[in-house]
């Protein structure tokens, strides 16, 4: 009869470290959602704003660095235009712009 005794008391220790970990595991879980997650998502979401409002005219700052202005925008590229230089007009992908000005902000 001991024996019995010792083996459910056993059993009811591991379920309850189990349930211990379930509820860690649950709580990271939610943790990495907030804070990794979620900030992501708003960010993708602000940026595919940004580049939906994209605009001939606007100025743009490239992920490299360079301001520019938008001479013509096409699905998934865009051609601008880098300094004085009339003809330094280069093709881009929409991907690449980090920020935007509107032209008309001033």
């Amino acid at each position: 009869m001991g024996i019995l005794l010792d083996g459910s008391a056993e059993a009811a220790a591991t379920g309850g470290i189990g349930i211990g970990m379930i509820l860690w595991l649950v709580l990271i879980v939610v943790f990495m959602y907030f804070f990794m997650i979620r900030p992501q998502k708003k960010e993708q979401k602000k940026m595919a704003a940004m580049l939906s409002s994209l605009e001939v005219g606007d100025c743009i700052l490239t992920s490299s660095g360079f301001y520019g202005i938008v001479i013509d925008i096409t699905d998934d590229t865009v051609i601008v235009e880098f300094g004085n230089n009339k003809n330094c007009r280069i093709p881009m992908q929409k991907s690449a712009i980090a920020q935007v000005e509107k032209a008309d902000a001033e």
